[in-house]
């Protein structure tokens, strides 16, 4: 099991970033994806959550309305468009193999900056 994340980086308040997550090694189709992060000092956050299918998706408080989680099983991709973003956001974004209580295989990590 192999996974990757891309597209983190720096923003400024109020701007937009798009992550993603290649997996390889499993039959991803089959199971459910997840996102968490660590900001600086801080202890590890779930953030979201999609089911196999993609039609179940799930958000931590802090982010719902301003996140979107999705994945294209056809291209073994998970994806967290994530908008009107704050300096708060500023965290190491993980993707993981799971949901929001069972996790097994993660990613090395994408690291997002939100600052003016």
């Amino acid at each position: 099991v192999h996974l990757v994340e891309s597209g983190g980086g720096l923003a400024q308040p109020g701007g937009s970033l798009r992550l993603s997550c290649a997996a390889s090694g499993f039959t991803f189709s089959n199971y459910a994806m997840a996102w968490a992060r660590q900001a600086p000092g801080e202890g590890l956050e779930w953030v979201s959550a999609i089911y196999s299918d993609g039609r179940d998706t799930y958000y931590t408080d802090s982010v719902k309305g301003r996140f979107t989680i999705s994945r294209d099983n056809a291209k073994n991709t998970v994806y967290l468009q994530m908008n009107s973003l704050k300096p708060e956001d500023t965290a190491l974004y993980y993707c993981y193999r799971g949901s929001r209580t069972s996790h097994d295989y993660w990613g090395q990590g994408t690291q997002v900056t939100v600052s003016s």
